[in-house]
């Protein structure tokens, strides 16, 4: 990929909140491999005006995920944050959606049809490795990247 594609990128994650154990491992993804990004459970805290974060947000950012799902299909806000990412031409060629379960993703937009999707149904790591070569990096597996979890010891 060329490098325009890897530098300078900020990735906003959309999402349904019912899908957050799969965008918490998805995260640690995304930070083994240093690519910033944008997910409301982290970013926005309690007193702020959460819709205005999203704004903010999506105005920062200029990646866009949308994980499908059935519930993030019936998602009001999935769909607004997904409609604002189809109407700014900086987001052209960088809407990527991510297809967690099966679901009437053409519900949110008849326009997803048209975008490469990252299959995440299967193998994850299979789909990582997919993910990150939009940006021209390898996927380190966590037990290669050095990060692995502490062995446990044996008697």
């Amino acid at each position: 990929m060329p490098s325009s594609r890897r530098s300078n990128k900020k990735i906003f994650i959309s999402h349904s909140g019912r899908d957050r154990s799969f965008v918490l491992h998805l995260r640690r993804v995304l930070e083994q491999h240093r690519i910033p990004y944008w997910y409301s459970a982290e970013h926005i805290r309690g007193a702020q005006q959460w819709h205005d974060e999203i704004g903010r947000a999506l105005d920062e950012c200029n990646w866009f995920l949308v994980v499908l799902t059935p519930a993030a299909v019936r998602s009001l806000w999935v769909k607004r944050e997904l409609f604002f990412a189809l109407s700014e031409t900086r987001y052209d060629g960088r809407i990527i959606p991510l297809l967690r379960k099966p679901s009437q993703y053409r519900t949110l937009s008849w326009t997803l049809g048209q975008f490469e999707f990252v299959d995440f149904t299967g193998d994850f790591a299979a789909a990582c490795q997919q993910l990150l070569r939009i940006w021209g990096i390898k996927y380190q597996p966590e037990e290669a990247s050095g990060r692995s979890r502490p062995k446990k010891k044996t008697r």
